[in-house]
């Protein structure tokens, strides 16, 4: 049987904040959408790193920016930014942050 299944991250089922940081979550056929907002001076050691316990980011981040700037530099250095428009990956051992004066915006698959 056929379906269709609509929902809103204008009305998330799940909202998780941290300083500087916003996560908006709903499901759908089983799959997780995230929209993710972090601030202008956003960064993962600095504002989640005592809440997750981890050295760095240990989760692999299949993303798509919608607005503003983000970067992730990684465990061995290596660094990249992403913008409007641009889909990446991210995988564990890096840390993440806002790149200037306007919030960053990005789809997330958890995988």
């Amino acid at each position: 049987m056929a379906t269709i299944e609509k929902k809103s991250l204008n009305q998330p089922e799940q909202t998780q904040k941290f300083e500087k940081l916003k996560v908006e979550l709903v499901t759908v056929g089983g799959f997780t959408i995230q929209r993710v907002t972090a601030e202008p001076g956003w960064r993962w050691s600095k504002h989640l790193k005592s809440v997750v316990g981890t050295e760095s980011c240990q989760k692999d981040h299949l993303l798509y920016v919608i607005s503003g700037r983000s970067g992730a530099r990684m465990n061995d250095g290596k660094e990249e930014e992403f913008g409007p428009g641009e889909v990446g990956r991210v995988t564990p051992g890096h840390d993440g942050f806002t790149v200037g004066n306007e919030p960053v915006v990005w789809l997330e698959i958890p995988h």
